[in-house]
């Protein structure tokens, strides 16, 4: 009867336990059916999402695309520096650069030991234009022009003879004297230059060539380089002659970038004292005629390549450089017909007279 007792008991709580597991039982289905419905609600709201986040994309995406369009524009930009660099760069003698990482000082340095090793080769450098007097040497520097020196001293002579003094010229008939100047090219723009300053230097300085830049540059056909020639080697006033030698031969070793001549002779005359301005622009132009010619320096010749930035540019083999030696570095006569003592006794050569085989 007990053991009955508790076996109805236990069944009892059996079917307790039954009847409150079932709840729980009959919830899950529904717990399910409220997921599904949610899944299913968001699975109806997701395309949607897709949609609109599909739709923004693009916004988003060009956004960017219109920020990069300024950032197309300097793209361009070093193509057309590169391009102007390229316009510029196969003529090297006309805006070379500094050599990388030299300081003033050292630019100084090596621009000073250049012209004192070039004092050295050309001890006896001399302007090459025979002249006796500052109306002389005016005359004949001005004749210079596009055309060398030597065609000038094989001409002047004839000139000098004829009229020796800037009143004999002032009051010369200019069709004779272009006969005489014909050789030197131009001759009829030579001649009323040479006319025109004799008349100057009659009526305005009494017959004689005055020692001050500001009085030479008045005078017809005179300009800045034409000036330091007859101020630095008739009347002893330091002057840099740029010609055309001086403007190749200073670019190719970098002592400038300038192009101007005036501008070319300020960097210059900043880089050496006062005192050496005449004897450097000697050396320098005799270099230039002899060594460093424009279109093939004899590199392999050269007493200063070790201190030349553009050593290269020309011919480098020792036996092939001699042969491009001129006047008398080559062998061969200078330019003046009457040149000082002292080149002659170095073994210079007087030139031919006008008309010489």
């Amino acid at each position: 009867m007990k053991k009955t007792a508790a076996s109805k008991k236990s069944a009892a709580a059996d079917r307790a336990s039954t009847t409150e597991e079932a709840p729980a039982t009959e919830e899950a289905p529904a717990a399910r059916k409220s997921a599904a419905a949610k899944k299913a609600a968001t699975a109806k709201k997701s395309p949607a999402k897709k949609a609109a986040t599909a739709k923004k994309a693009p916004a988003k995406k060009a956004a960017p695309l219109k920020r990069q369009v300024p950032a197309k524009k300097p793209a361009v930009v070093p193509k057309k520096a590169t391009a102007a660099v390229k316009g510029v760069a196969p003529a090297k003698t006309v805006a070379p650069k500094p050599p990388r990482g030299e300081s003033r000082t050292a630019l100084v340095r090596r621009a000073r030991r250049i012209n004192r090793e070039l004092a050295e080769v050309y001890p006896y450098a001399h302007p090459e234009l025979d002249f006796e007097n500052p109306f002389q040497l005016v005359v004949a520097t001005v004749l210079s022009a596009q055309t060398t020196d030597l065609r000038v001293n094989q001409t002047t002579p004839a000139l000098f003879a004829k009229y020796p003094t800037p009143e004999d010229l002032a009051a010369a008939v200019p069709e004779e004297v272009e006969e005489i100047l014909r050789p030197t090219g131009f001759f009829r723009a030579k001649t009323k230059s040479v006319i025109g300053l004799s008349k100057a230097l009659t009526e305005d300085f009494g017959g004689e060539v005055p020692g001050r830049l500001e009085d030479l540059v008045k005078l017809p056909g005179v300009g800045r380089k034409t000036a330091f020639v007859v101020l630095g080697n008739a009347f002893g006033r330091p002057g840099i002659t740029v010609d055309t030698h001086f403007q190749r031969l200073v670019r190719r070793w970098r002592w400038t970038e300038e192009t101007d001549p005036d501008k070319i002779e300020a960097a210059v005359g900043a880089l050496f004292p006062k005192s050496d301005w005449t004897d450097l622009s000697h050396h320098v132009i005799w270099h230039g005629r002899r060594i460093c010619h424009a279109r093939k320096p004899a590199c392999g010749a050269c007493p200063i390549a070790p201190l030349c930035p553009a050593y290269g540019e020309g011919e480098t083999d020792p036996e092939k450089a001699k042969k491009l030696l001129k006047y008398e570095k080559g062998g061969f006569p200078g330019q003046r017909l009457k040149p000082p003592q002292a080149y002659l006794d170095a073994g210079g050569k007087p030139a031919p007279p006008l008309g010489a085989g």
